[in-house]
């Protein structure tokens, strides 16, 4: 008879969703192996088996790591707020942000492949992931990195865990911790007018045409309302003319020059963004429940 380790346990779980002891129950049935443990729970719990994988992640943490000219960000999501005050939860988070620094990975899957042990789980950061869901009982994924390397200096900025800025500068520390600072107050989409993204610009342009046609003026004067709309908004959403939160005497872009510094790139992360969460209808479930408990009367 194979030994049931609580390592293999809380691997069942993880994948599974399934209470511990009937996970210890079912590899015990198997005799340690876990294909044939995950086939058993499954058969046994029905679609409740495999429930943790698909449940959404929208909660969760940006976290930093910044060594030289050497650095990166990541978010780590998971179901709820409660969540991301638990400190194996930080700690893996934390963990997967330097080793995103230090080697490098191309993607989500080779960060999850590189070596990490904690809180008994291992011998990779995938693995660590798995084994907390099951001892935390809640899904939690990693989102998205960003790693920077190379000439530029670093600056890194966290609001808090839900909101993280990192900057690629050349020039004053202190110029640039500013700029991480007013990223994370005004989220800015690109550092200059010409790199919004297109999208974004016909988006604006869309809304402006509509608001403008109600007016009821002239063609001509309605493109030209537009038009200024749609260039105000870029004012507004692009970095260097964006007014700066010190000081609304200067543009961003003034303010570098005056410390003598250039801004290469910035990274914002804002937790959860993009993400659809779930709301509950408490009262549409417990309407349910009551239907479903009359109808099995």
């Amino acid at each position: 008879m194979a030994a049931i380790t609580a390592s293999m346990v809380a691997e069942l779980r993880a994948k599974t969703d399934a209470p511990m002891m009937e996970c210890k129950k079912a590899l015990t049935e198997a005799d340690g192996d876990m294909a044939k443990a995950e086939e058993l729970l499954r058969v046994k719990l029905g679609t409740k088996a495999g429930k943790a994988a698909s449940r959404v992640t929208a909660e969760g943490v940006v976290t930093s790591f910044v060594n030289g000219t050497t650095g990166a960000m990541i978010e780590v999501n998971c179901e709820t707020d409660f969540v991301t005050k638990n400190d194996s939860f930080l700690a893996l988070a934390n963990a997967a942000a330097k080793l995103v620094a230090e080697h490098n990975p191309a993607d989500i899957a080779a960060l999850g492949a590189l070596p990490y042990s904690q809180d008994g789980f291992g011998p990779t950061l995938e693995e660590v992931r798995k084994g907390l869901i099951g001892k935390i009982g809640e899904n939690m994924s990693f989102r998205r990195f960003k790693r920077a390397a190379g000439a530029a200096k670093l600056a890194n900025y966290l609001h808090g865990t839900r909101i993280g800025v990192l900057v690629e500068y050349e020039g004053d520390e202190t110029a640039a911790k500013d700029v991480a600072m007013h990223v994370a107050a005004m989220k800015p989409v690109s550092l200059t007018s010409a790199e919004v993204p297109a999208e974004l610009i016909e988006k604006e342009r869309s809304v402006a045409a509509a608001k403008a046609a109600e007016s009821g003026k002239p063609a001509d004067i309605v493109t030209k309302m537009v038009e200024g709309s749609v260039q105000k908004y870029l004012k507004e959403v692009s970095l260097f003319n964006q007014t700066f939160v010190k000081n609304d005497k200067q543009t961003v872009e003034q303010m570098l020059k005056a410390s003598g510094t250039s801004v290469k790139a910035f990274t914002l992360y804002v937790v959860g963004e993009g993400i659809e969460k779930k709301v509950d209808d408490f009262a549409a479930e417990v309407a349910a429940q009551v239907a479903a408990a009359q109808g099995a009367a």
